[in-house]
């Protein structure tokens, strides 16, 4: 069943699972190394104590990017499922707030809204997820977006793909950001390939890279490993590659040249790191969105992740274009883009 809407002219259009995520902060736990990966560890059997247990609605990457595009002044909208549900009406309370369009999410009344649960320790999170199986469709477009941002699906949704894939051959003109999630990563590039030969603009972080091209991780990694991996995304069909590397800043390519973009420089240490790859990856792609050049864009995104890792989860340090720019005015020097 295609479900028609009718709505304003949009900037961005996401698409992808929505969650309500309680962020559990841990004192009494420990991180420990296992078979080159790092654990973290709490008493079994035992009764932990815990710091605090603060609720996030209406996340996830998707959701993020709308809110994103929605706080730097963008027309957004989102197409996700919900139960009908406590945690479903809140979460469409909360993408209201945020002046996200929500004519496109569908309740599945047979079903409950995912679930997930943040245990924070330190300034890293490690969460326990789970994606309810909904009967994914795709909408009748009567506004065409300038964007389509798609990102983390459960592992039931490859024919929404390829249905997606068909809606947007009927859409040359619509530009879709593709940032792929767990699952998607796990049903493979031959799988996807539509999506990834669709794509205009792909994010990943250089793991992720690793993973979707099952190359062997670096741990010292050299431009020549950076630029391998983009182009062996770039190979898939990507227009614009960008492969962020943590402190190392973040890595793109437009098919012609390799840019690089330092960290935005913070004497605050992160406070919870939950959604700054969303951030970026949202950021750059509503600059492009406003028509910013690709090296403009790729300065915005690396601003909103500095902000929202000072506050818990990924939407409630999110920026405004306003204060945006006014950190990029304020910005040193150095931050700038450089070939690599």
């Amino acid at each position: 069943m295609l479900h028609s809407v009718d709505m304003e002219p949009l900037d961005i259009l996401a698409v992808g699972d929505i969650v309500t995520e309680p962020f559990i902060r841990l004192s009494d736990a420990e991180v420990y190394e296992k078979n080159e990966c790092q654990m973290i560890g709490m008493r079994f059997g035992d009764k932990i104590p815990y710091e605090s247990a603060t609720p996030v609605p209406a996340v996830g990457n998707a959701s993020n990017a709308a809110v994103a595009a929605a706080r730097l002044g963008l027309s957004s909208a989102l197409r996700a499922y919900i139960g009908a549900d406590a945690q479903g009406k809140e979460c469409m309370d909360r993408l209201a707030q945020e002046g996200v369009l929500t004519e496109y999410m569908v309740t599945e009344g047979d079903k409950q809204t995912n679930h997930h649960f943040v245990l924070w320790y330190g300034n890293e999170r490690t969460i326990l997820v789970k994606h309810e199986a909904y009967a994914y469709d795709v909408p009748t477009l009567k506004e065409q977006p300038k964007w389509m941002y798609l990102s983390s699906l459960a592992d039931n949704s490859l024919p929404y793909h390829h249905a997606l894939a068909d809606l947007l051959s009927q859409y040359p003109d619509i530009k879709l950001a593709f940032q792929p999630g767990t699952f998607q990563m796990e049903l493979g590039t031959d799988a996807l390939k539509e999506i990834y030969a669709r794509t205009d603009f792909f994010v990943v972080n250089v793991e992720e890279a690793e993973r979707i091209l099952k190359t062997p991780a670096h741990e010292d990694r050299k431009p020549e490993d950076i630029k391998a991996l983009i182009q062996g995304l770039a190979a898939l069909g990507p227009k614009v590659i960008c492969i962020t590397d943590g402190t190392n800043g973040a890595y793109a390519y437009d098919g012609s040249r390799y840019l690089r973009v330092p960290m935005y420089p913070d004497t605050r240490g992160p406070f919870e790191r939950t959604g700054a790859g969303d951030a970026f990856a949202s950021t750059i792609v509503s600059a492009l969105a406003l028509g910013e050049p690709l090296e403009k864009a790729l300065l915005w995104g690396p601003i909103n992740s500095m902000a929202v890792v000072q506050e818990v989860g990924a939407q409630k340090g999110l920026l405004t274009r306003e204060e945006l720019l006014s950190y990029l005015e304020k910005a040193p020097a150095s931050y700038v883009i450089a070939d690599f």
